[in-house]
């Protein structure tokens, strides 16, 4: 089956530049450390960089649209959308400060960390408050529930950074490890209730799947994340000798993992660059040519029949209102004639 109408309705840009932005930095940050490649720090920081002129730029625009639509103030959730959009702005902003400082302190040495690290802190306490606001309006709340839930961390960072603690690497990470130890008994729980449901008969194939799937979703996240602590810990306290890029690759591999979900995620804020739908249809809307290709899936098959094997290809059309199924294509059977012979 090639069937690209999850893809296109599922999508979800803003998971996606965020994770690639990431992505990027961190494989730019250790090749760096490990002196692979002499660039200036703010050149290493350009992914992020990028990141933040999508963010500012779509906060701009989706304002821009919101004051010229007076009727958009009516529509209560159109309302909460702008309001998100606004939160997650600052929220930005608040990290592009805290990225800012720390390419300068990285360059030129002229601050203290735990100056640097003060908008990190501040993020991660009015986190805190984002998080509540968006259970209660059902908003996703991934990066903040991070920062929320790593403020001590960061604080310890800060002063191990600058040398006021002096504990070994492996201690000042037990903030990251408790969540850690969290997170991986909610991954041997998924794991046990897809095994249960997969010995249960009476259990349909699709939440069989959706289960395995969430299972596998969230061993790739977790366990690489355990994986790469485990070595950044080690590398930092030099009990083994490998190189940054090594220590962090399963780091890469979780990012990469969180692309590829980003494809079939739903959500996101729709009223980034005032789009007021979904970035895919969208496109479609402003490139119609490209609808074709949105809007039919082909399964190709092979059945016996008298010992030939038969391919049929079956469009679906569902994607965009007002679109019309087509019919399955038919095929066409020939009439069978029965001749007697006379006595």
């Amino acid at each position: 089956m090639a069937n690209l109408q999850g893809f296109f309705q599922e999508f979800n840009a803003s998971k996606f530049v965020l994770f690639t932005s990431l992505l990027l930095f961190s494989i730019l940050f250790t090749l760096q450390l490990d002196q692979v490649i002499h660039w200036s720090w703010w050149s290493i920081f350009a992914p992020l960089w990028i990141w933040k002129g999508i963010a500012i730029a779509g906060a701009g625009v989706g304002s821009y649209v919101w004051w010229r639509r007076p009727q958009s103030r009516l529509n209560t959730e159109e309302y909460i959308q702008y309001k998100a959009m606004l939160i997650s702005l600052a929220v930005h902003l608040l990290l592009l400060m805290f990225e800012l400082l720390t390419a300068d302190n990285l360059d030129a040495r002229r601050h203290m960390w735990i100056l640097v690290f003060i908008p990190l802190v501040f993020v991660s306490i009015i986190s805190i408050a984002i998080c509540v606001w968006s259970v209660r309006h059902d908003r996703s709340f991934e990066l903040e529930l991070f920062c929320a839930v790593n403020i001590l961390q960061f604080v310890f960072l800060a002063l191990k950074l600058d040398g006021i603690i002096f504990w070994s690497w492996e201690i000042t990470f037990i903030p990251l490890w408790i969540v850690l130890c969290i997170s991986l008994v909610g991954v041997l729980y998924t794991i046990i209730f897809a095994g249960i449901l997969l010995r249960m008969p009476d259990v349909n194939a699709d939440q069989r799947r959706s289960s395995t799937n969430s299972a596998l979703g969230y061993s790739f996240l977790v366990v690489p994340l355990l994986v790469f602590l485990v070595l950044l810990t080690n590398k930092l306290d030099k009990t083994v000798k490998i190189s940054y890029f090594a220590a962090t690759s399963p780091l890469f591999l979780t990012f990469f993992t969180l692309i590829i979900t980003s494809f079939g995620t739903r959500g996101g804020n729709q009223y980034w660059f005032g789009l007021r739908k979904p970035p895919c249809q969208f496109l479609f809307g402003v490139c119609p040519c490209l609808q074709l290709f949105g809007n039919v899936s082909y399964s190709l098959y092979t059945t016996n029949n008298n010992n030939r094997d038969t391919n049929r290809m079956e469009p679906e059309v569902d994607i965009f209102p007002g679109k019309k199924k087509n019919k399955k294509a038919e095929k066409t059977v020939a009439p069978v004639i029965t001749l007697e012979m006379p006595d």
